[in-house]
């Protein structure tokens, strides 16, 4: 994915959002290992499934969309976003009242899948 230049290039972040099986022991590991290489190359963990990584440069940007291309599980699906540093300066954060006190509500119909991250 190349984006065109069309004007000069501004600080901005890859947003990374991702959804990797995880049913089997093999499918788990690679999900983990997939997130812990995102850290590994300067990602932060925004939510579950969604890092982002600042970029100064079309060419580093370039570099990191390759790195990803390069360490995605076989089954993986990974959307790639460039938001602008004033983009990511307009986001905003809406975190509910359990969610803060860590008293999120565990409901038991959640699929086992879910439970993996809990």
């Amino acid at each position: 994915m190349k984006i065109e230049k069309q004007s000069s290039f501004r600080m901005g972040w890859i947003l990374t959002m991702f959804d990797l099986p995880v049913m089997t022991d093999k499918e788990r590991k690679a999900a983990t290992k997939f997130r812990n290489d995102l850290l590994d190359n300067g990602y932060l963990m925004i939510q579950f499934s969604v890092y982002a990584r600042p970029c100064v440069s079309y060419e580093q940007m370039d570099t990191h969309i390759a790195r990803i291309k390069a360490i995605i599980p076989t089954a993986g699906n990974v959307r790639l976003m460039f938001l602008t540093d004033e983009q990511w300066k307009r986001a905003y954060t809406v975190i509910g009242e359990n969610y803060k006190d860590d008293n999120r509500s565990k409901d038991p119909k959640i699929p086992n899948q879910v439970d993996f991250w809990e």
